[in-house]
């Protein structure tokens, strides 16, 4: 089986040959390793780059141990450079080598070398590549397989298989297992014995307790908002702990770092500026999420919500949550000022889009409470209601479109329908 991950692909296609280490990051087990070792490899020799002029080497393979050393890293590829045509060095898991920036800043001088990496979160996070290279390393961020992605390798009805990618997630290895147990296991084994580990070893954490139960708050909450002192007046109340609010913030960071979670800040539209907070969390992979909970608390509008979040953020957006003002009027006659919530303000250069989720509309009032804000946002930027009711994508008088969420998912182009 294999799964197209064509926008990875075509983004390290289109930086061949610049002064750059093209750094593959993302969460463990996304696909890294197969995008660069696979995928692109092959494209490589489809190109016809001769097979001698393509170094690979897997520092997680016991043969390549002594390439963890930098100076026997440095004259491997030094010995592998055979002439002045353009050689490329594929390196997977890099940061098991000591030092491994100095080693490839050296070889970023030679015109006959172009370099990609990937590591993993535990030694090589997204903030890593700006001071490692030193200004000359260019991220490609990797993400869990999106539902398009997903629904290449799944031979079930679409309806089904978002009932599936919503409650198991979409790493590309969840397809490895036939059963919902297996899958149930791998991902909760997967969390603690690769992400937890991850995160304490890097950190030197020494409460384990307390930075579990905070990801499992964090999961019970995905698209409510909050915000670190909030959070520790909780531990305070319901867990009887003293941990600061400065201690949450800081276990928070170390979540987005290693690509656990997304930050989605306040915006206020009518003001044109942020609010600090609170904000939202989202989970960049429902399965994780879910395993976190042990598979409970499955509410379809939230967990709807958290995919059309990462869908955004897949295709390029900085997405934000939107807050609108309001006055309205009162029955005594009073005018009162209320604020709105659109779920997704998505912001792309000149673009911009105004996104709701809402599982279900079973009724007129259900519509109007969703269509509300987006009728009191800026009329000059495209609103959209994306809803789990399989319906017929239609534009109203108002100009919302209302669109299915396979309509969504299943066209990258969804949005400019």
């Amino acid at each position: 089986m294999e799964i197209k991950r064509d926008k990875y692909l075509n983004e390290l296609v289109a930086m061949k040959h610049s002064r750059f280490v093209k750094t593959i990051t993302g969460i463990r087990r996304c696909g890294k390793s197969y995008l660069l070792m696979k995928l692109f490899a092959r494209h490589l020799k489809d190109c016809g780059v001769d097979g001698n002029h393509i170094i690979a080497a897997d520092m997680d393979d016991y043969k390549n141990k002594p390439l963890h050393d930098p100076q026997n890293l440095y004259e491997y590829l030094e010995s592998k450079l055979r002439d002045d045509g353009m050689h490329y060095i594929l390196l997977d898991e890099i940061q098991l080598t000591n030092d491994f920036a100095y080693v490839l800043n050296g070889f970023l001088k030679k015109d006959n070398a172009d370099i990609y990496v990937t590591g993993s979160n535990a030694k090589l996070l997204s903030t890593d590549v700006i001071t490692e290279f030193r200004g000359r390393g260019h991220e490609i961020r990797i993400h869990p397989l999106t539902f398009k992605e997903f629904m290449s390798a799944y031979s079930g009805t679409v309806q089904k298989g978002l009932d599936e990618y919503m409650t198991y997630g979409g790493l590309p290895q969840i397809f490895e297992f036939g059963d919902e147990p297996q899958k149930a296991n791998f991902l909760k084994n997967l969390f603690a014995e690769t992400y937890i580990r991850d995160i304490r070893d890097r950190y030197d954490i020494r409460k384990d307790d307390e930075l579990e139960e905070l990801l499992d708050l964090i999961a019970s909450n995905i698209g409510g908002l909050t915000n670190p002192t909030k959070i520790a007046n909780t531990f305070k109340s319901v867990k009887k702990s003293d941990i600061s609010h400065y201690t949450i913030k800081k276990y928070l960071d170390y979540f987005q770092d290693s690509f656990l979670i997304e930050k989605a800040s306040r915006y206020d539209i009518k003001g044109r500026s942020y609010i600090d907070s609170p904000c939202k969390y989202y989970f960049s992979d429902m399965g994780l999420r879910n395993a976190r909970l042990n598979f409970r608390q499955n509410e379809k509008s939230h967990l709807m919500e958290n995919v059309v979040y990462n869908e955004l953020v897949y295709r390029g957006f900085n997405v934000d949550v939107g807050v609108v003002p309001v006055r309205t009027a009162a029955a005594d006659g009073a005018t009162r000022r209320t604020q709105l919530e659109i779920d997704f303000v998505c912001n792309m250069g000149s673009k911009r889009y105004y996104v709701q989720s809402a599982f279900a509309m079973p009724t007129q009032e259900k519509r109007e409470q969703e269509e509300a804000p987006l009728k009191h946002a800026d009329g000059f930027f495209k609103r959209v209601i994306v809803t789990g009711d399989d319906i017929v994508l239609h534009r109203d008088d108002t100009g919302i479109t209302t669109m299915s969420i396979y309509d969504f998912l299943l066209n990258e182009n969804s949005l400019d329908f």
